[in-house]
């Protein structure tokens, strides 16, 4: 029996060995193969999650950044497998095991990413019926603005803006506001930078008003025309100067395919248009 994930990332010799172990024991296999693609998922999932968290400093290199990839592959096999995790949902558990499965829930690391996309699909649906901006694009790039939801805008007395995709209070808004430190790359150096947010009162405003933006400026009417492709989407609003970061395309990008798979194994309505 194949005994890791690494394995199965190699392909070949490990492959052949499952196939083997299906023809002994098909049901040991079929529950090492959903461990096996549980630990692959958690790896993508936090490497996504950690581009949408982590800046690249001075001291990065192509050796810590291989590091990283390693400590996450590490991390992935040891939480894959566990009762109430992917695995479980592919190849269930035995009855005696439900009682265990229930008290997981908790323990599992993607728990705030499956939590931001229940909380606002349903704004990310409505606004995209009217704004043609596919939902799953809207909460991918609420997900990196806000790195799912734990960096959140808030104003000094703790307030929540509600501010969602980072927009700022230009000469134009009339609204309230949130003044906040935020890292802005400035002539290929990240600096801290006070600046001016929209603040608005509920979530599913932020969506409209983001909407708005996109929809109607002229600015941004590349990345109207791109929303049949995730990737021409994310590289239109980069050129089109939404966001400083010169790799925030590739982030966004990563995070609209993640979101898509948390959608998949939420098993949640289509939401992609």
């Amino acid at each position: 029996m194949v005994s890791s994930p690494q394995q199965l990332a190699a392909g070949g010799a490990s492959l052949q060995a499952l196939r083997r172990a299906a023809a002994e024991d098909p049901k040991a296999a079929i529950r090492e193969v959903s461990k096996q693609f549980e630990a692959l998922f958690m790896q993508e999932l936090m490497k996504s999650m950690r581009s949408t968290t982590m800046a690249e400093g001075l001291f990065e290199n192509q050796a810590t950044g291989m590091g990283r990839d390693m400590l996450d592959q590490q991390y992935a096999v040891q939480m894959s497998g566990q009762p109430g995790g992917l695995a479980a949902a592919v190849a269930p558990v035995d009855r005696d095991d439900e009682a265990s499965v229930a008290g997981a829930v908790a323990r599992d690391p993607g728990a705030s990413a499956r939590q931001f996309i229940g909380r606002h699909a349903e704004a990310a649906q409505a606004v995209a019926r009217s704004s043609g901006i596919p939902a799953d694009f809207m909460l991918a790039q609420a997900a990196h603005e806000t790195g799912w939801g734990r960096r959140e805008i808030r104003g000094s007395d703790g307030s929540n803006s509600h501010n969602l995709f980072g927009i700022k209070a230009g000469a134009g808004w009339t609204g309230p506001t949130v003044t906040i430190t935020t890292t802005e790359v400035i002539d290929g150096m990240p600096r801290k930078v006070r600046a001016n947010f929209r603040a608005y009162a509920s979530y599913e405003e932020s969506f409209r008003d983001y909407a708005r933006l996109i929809g109607t400026s002229p600015r941004y009417a590349e990345a109207m025309r791109s929303t049949g492709d995730a990737a021409a989407f994310a590289g239109s609003l980069q050129r089109a100067g939404y966001a400083t970061d010169p790799d925030y395309a590739g982030k966004l990008k990563r995070v609209i395919d993640t979101t898509r798979r948390l959608q998949r194994h939420l098993g949640s309505a289509d939401i992609t248009s």
